[in-house]
Formats: structure tokens, C-alpha cells, sequence
């Protein structure tokens, strides 16, 4: 298992709990500013995610995929990231 494997869980159990309170606030007809505004917070808590498993993935698969001699494969992943990336 990853070293930020713990991190990454606990991210996404508060991204499943504000998903939750979101369906709350629609099932009570809550003032649809404030639905918008959990809405950005989901979003934004995504994008923390992402970051957080990418610099991992950087900072361990990166290096342990060039030891192994899979350089190309390396390079084509990271390229396939960097498009990903650049489209948010």
C-alpha cells in the first residue's frame, strides 16, 4: 500500500460527506446559493485529491517505473497526466 494511502481515504470519506449533505440540502429545498456553494467546496476538495495522489504518484511510481527501466512507459503516462491536467 501506498504511503498516501491513508491521506487519499480520508479525502474522499469528507468528499462522500459533503456529497451526502448536498443531497440533504436538495431533498429539503434548501436556497439553491447555498447548494452551489457545498457544490464548489466538493469540487475544490476533488481537485485537493487529485493534486495530493498525482504528487505521490511523482514522488514514488515516477522514479520506482525509471529503476525498473520503463522509462518510455513513464514518459507516455506522464504526457497522458499533463493533457489531463491542462484541460481543467
Amino acid at each position: 500500500m501506498h504511503t498516501h494511502t491513508d491521506d487519499t481515504l480520508n479525502r474522499l470519506n469528507e468528499i462522500e460527506q459533503r456529497v451526502s449533505v448536498i443531497r440533504k440540502m436538495v431533498e429539503e429545498d434548501v436556497y439553491c446559493v447555498d447548494i452551489l456553494r457545498q457544490a464548489y467546496e466538493i469540487r475544490k476538495a476533488i481537485e485537493d485529491l487529485e493534486d495530493n495522489i498525482l504528487q505521490g504518484h511523482l514522488k514514488g511510481c515516477v522514479p520506482e517505473g525509471i529503476k525498473e527501466g520503463k522509462l518510455e512507459a513513464v514518459q507516455q503516462e506522464l504526457l497522458q497526466l499533463y493533457s489531463m491536467v491542462g484541460n481543467r
